[in-house]
């Protein structure tokens, strides 16, 4: 058994999956850390453009048939 874990210890095969794993898990955590202060970024954007437009109509005068 011994033999077994300081061979599985020396071994570099797998070296490169577990990299990319690390790395794609690292993007991943920072990704999800980040997604609120994108979300409320795109919420405010969306609001203030909403408000704007909504600003820009005038009501017509009923009268100027």
């Amino acid at each position: 058994m011994t033999a077994l874990w300081r061979r599985l210890w020396r071994d570099e095969d797998g070296q490169d999956v577990i990299e990319y794993a690390l790395l794609t898990a690292s993007i991943g955590l920072a990704g999800i850390a980040t997604w609120p202060l994108i979300a409320t970024a795109i919420g405010v954007t969306y609001g203030r453009l909403d408000t704007k437009t909504q600003d820009i109509w005038e009501v017509p005068d009923p009268g100027s048939n």
